[in-house]
């Protein structure tokens, strides 16, 4: 249970099940902001960076690009692609073992921030929410989640992927059932942008709004 008076929101769900657009929409109907996980990391790996240093050490130089920055493909690629499951699982735990340290430590550094400027309630979108013990930070833990099918074409569409690079991705993710039942609330968006936007507003007065 969270130490501080602030609402922490603990979003997380698989990639392309639309975690992005949970945050905008609780940006702009309520004021809410949020903090991404995925973008502390991506910040915490600009050179010169011993989280990138780490990385390094354990999957090889061939992770950069010629200007010694990160190349996320190429990670992506050797942690991810290994057939035998053991070996898949093993990269995985290792790439989190690394990055989770530096992570939250810039987590709370910005949530400390967050309620030291008087936010009454902020959302934590962090993939990796329950891996890196920062669910043991929130007081509500929500999970979007989508029809595989759908993330994958949202995948490709956002990233610029390729479809098998987009069900790589997703292949080195846990399950569904993995995010959805540790959540208090499980949001489902297979629709359109429109029909998502009734969804959280529907969340937000029943487990939100209650506690602000």
């Amino acid at each position: 249970m969270q130490a501080s008076k602030m609402l922490i929101i603990g979003l997380t769900g698989p990639s392309g099940a639309g975690k992005g657009l949970f945050c905008h929409i609780m940006q702009e109907k309520y004021g809410i902001d949020s903090i991404n996980a995925d973008k502390v990391y991506h910040a915490l790996l600009i050179p010169p960076s011993p989280c990138l240093d780490r990385l390094c050490e354990r999957f090889g130089k061939e992770i950069l690009l010629p200007d010694g920055t990160l190349d996320r493909r190429a990670l992506a690629r050797i942690v991810f692609s290994p057939e035998d499951t053991s070996e898949r699982e093993k990269r995985i735990d290792d790439l989190n073992a690394i990055t989770h340290r530096y992570v939250v430590k810039e987590i709370e550094r910005l949530l400390a921030e967050a309620e030291k400027k008087g936010a009454r309630c902020v959302v934590l979108d962090a993939p990796a929410l329950y891996e890196s013990g920062l669910d043991k930070r929130c007081g509500l833990l929500v999970t979007v989640t989508a029809d595989k099918e759908t993330r994958v074409s949202r995948i490709t569409e956002r990233d610029g992927l390729s479809e098998e690079a987009a069900r790589l991705r997703i292949r080195g993710q846990k399950d569904g059932g993995f995010y959805e039942s540790r959540a208090d609330a499980v949001l489902y968006n297979d629709g359109t942008p429109e029909e998502f936007d009734r969804t959280v507003s529907a969340f937000y007065d029943a487990y939100v709004s209650p506690r602000l």
